[in-house]
């Protein structure tokens, strides 16, 4: 039998379009990392990377049967030099899905291109409020916060403990002024007053003079915002100078997460509110804690838990398109949807892409951070400006 020269390209074409389709179908996922690796926030950068890779590891090391590719930048906590960076990803390096990253004012760079190229965003940290905010689109996810929510829960909680007179101290950036913004939402909620905002430039560790004017004005508590190794500078001074035996210390649990070995008994006795915490005795992050400890030879923290979390997010869109990264609306869609079984607690993503979640008051005690309640249960952002 004798096949006609038409036959034969009909099947050439045939088998050709059938072996690209598997190819592409079983091309590795590139996965941009725009995260800190050096500077004040390099081990908050360090452990969200961990904890991502954590996650793919215990899947095979792949995620909806795919491969991963990993390609990295290294921000340097330098919003000047974000768009820039990003661009490395998107347009030199192709990536399927960026992740990233700790600074907020960075974030927002990463956010915008994201928007403009409609690249897959998971944010494993900056709170920024308007990332899923007046920035929110489909393709942008985050599995960490916003600034406003862990503000907000050590608001209602310093009021829940009768503080009437409250200063606040942070950086002078987005972060620190979101981060303050929802402390006096929540604390002048329940009845209490801010009666001073003191800030200093970021990444600026010299805190005496505002030390000094919080031991004139001798508030019932002062709420901080701070992290990586500006957080340890300040709860040491903050200490030194007397003052945790004079006015009780609160913050954002970046205060004192990631930064405990270093601070030593300075922190001792400090209550944060964040949504994880270091002694949650749940099999899921009983397993995570040993699981990371193993892989590599430290504690877990909140932000190897929410590097996990972007991994896990990312493997529900790819799972539900079958590990197809053309089907965007399918991927997006069901990483809105999807419920994360994390270590920090099941939690849901709202409408604007941002986790729906417990917030903790937690105590410094040791090197841990301890869970005393829960501060404000399934707490969401309001996501004021987010139009999708």
């Amino acid at each position: 039998m004798f096949t006609t020269p038409r036959l034969t390209l009909l099947a050439t074409v045939l088998c050709c379009g059938a072996m690209a389709a598997q190819a592409q179908n079983s091309a590795p996922i590139k996965v941009g990392l725009m995260l800190p690796a050096t500077g004040t926030y390099a081990g908050l950068g360090t452990a969200i990377e961990n904890g991502f890779k954590l996650y793919v590891s215990e899947h095979g090391g792949k995620l909806a049967g795919h491969s991963i590719e990993y390609f990295k930048v290294d921000d340097e906590s330098d919003p000047s030099k974000a768009t820039d960076n990003v661009n490395k990803l998107i347009k030199r390096d192709n990536v399927d899905v960026l992740v990233g990253t700790v600074h907020s004012g960075v974030a927002l760079g990463m956010a915008k291109a994201a928007r403009d190229n409609n690249t897959l965003l998971i944010v494993p940290n900056a709170g920024a409020d308007a990332i899923t905010g007046p920035m929110c689109a489909p393709n942008i996810v985050r599995s960490s916060f916003t600034n406003w929510q862990p503000g907000y829960a050590t608001g209602v909680a310093a009021a829940n403990k009768g503080y009437k007179k409250a200063m606040t101290i942070t950086w002078n950036y987005s972060a620190g002024a979101e981060a303050v913004k929802g402390f006096t939402e929540g604390f002048e909620k329940g009845g209490g007053k801010v009666t001073k905002d003191l800030n200093l430039p970021f990444p600026n560790v010299e805190f005496q003079a505002l030390l000094t004017e919080i031991a004139s004005q001798k508030p019932d508590v002062v709420f901080a915002f701070f992290a990586g190794g500006g957080a340890v500078k300040f709860v040491k001074d903050y200490a030194a100078a007397g003052l945790n035996k004079s006015v009780p210390l609160m913050g954002s649990g970046f205060l004192t997460d990631g930064t405990l070995q270093a601070q030593g008994a300075a922190a001792q006795g400090i209550l944060t509110a964040l949504h994880y915490a270091d002694n949650l005795d749940t099999p899921r992050n009983n397993a995570f804690r040993k699981n990371y400890a193993i892989a590599y030879k430290s504690n877990a923290d909140v932000y190897a838990v929410q590097g996990y979390d972007a991994a896990q997010i990312l493997n529900a869109g790819l799972m539900a398109a079958k590990g197809d990264l053309a089907k965007r609306d399918v991927i997006t869609s069901a990483m809105r949807k999807a419920v994360v079984d994390s270590p920090r607690g099941k939690f849901t993503i709202s409408a604007a892409g941002n986790p729906v979640q417990d917030m903790y008051l937690r105590e410094v005690k040791g090197e841990n951070n301890e869970m005393v309640s829960i501060a404000v249960k399934a707490l969401a952002d309001p996501a004021r400006g987010c139009k999708l």
